[in-house]
């Protein structure tokens, strides 16, 4: 293992940050005793691996996390990985709270970081949930029985966006709201547009 040269961006990344500025700093510490490249993606340091992505280090309001990019494939023998949301189906957070927690976890927390490493050098795949397993709502499948250019503007988006659209329609009890939702994405999903664009 080798310490590596600090990558400017990620060096300007910390010197902006106001929260959990002392934590990320020593995540950043831990995760740089690997070979492993420093980066910026995602407006947050990660770090990779023969251009494949391993570790991200980011804050949030109430913890700062490193996110590990196969998460749901390390073991976790120590019950420390947390899935961000339901829907997040590879990556895998390690929280914290203070900068104690993480020196408590240090050698923990490496040898996540190796085991991540090991998985990638498997060249390990997590098998995700594939878009023909989402339900369709049967209030889409009504809009798409009455604009047949509907449905092909739908299928016509990347597999990754009509996840989202399927789960953020599916996500109401009452028709009504599903309806509602589907009217208001109608135009960018006519335009190739997905949920966030």
């Amino acid at each position: 293992m080798t310490v590596q040269k600090n990558n400017p961006k990620v060096d300007e990344y910390f010197n902006k940050i106001k929260t959990w500025k002392e934590e990320s700093v020593k995540l950043r510490e831990i995760i740089q005793a690997f070979d492993l490249t420093e980066e910026y993606k995602w407006m947050h340091p990660c770090y990779t691996l023969n251009g494949k992505n391993i570790v991200l280090i980011h804050g949030f309001k109430a913890y700062c996390a490193i996110l590990f990019i196969k998460g749901a494939l390390l073991k976790d023998s120590h019950g420390l990985l947390i899935q961000q949301t339901e829907n997040v189906q590879a990556g895998r957070q390690i929280r914290f709270t203070s900068l104690q927690q993480i020196v408590e976890q240090e050698e923990l927390l490496k040898a996540y970081i190796r085991e991540a490493i090991e998985v990638e050098q498997a060249g390990l795949q997590v098998e995700k949930k594939k878009t023909e397993n989402y339900t369709v709502p049967e209030e889409l499948q009504q809009q798409f029985e009455a604009s047949p250019a509907f449905q092909e503007a739908f299928e016509a988006l990347t597999p990754g966006r009509q996840r989202a659209y399927l789960h953020y329609f599916s996500q109401p009890k009452q028709s009504k709201t599903k309806v509602s939702r589907i009217e208001k994405y109608m135009q960018p999903i006519l335009e190739g547009k997905g949920l966030n664009d």
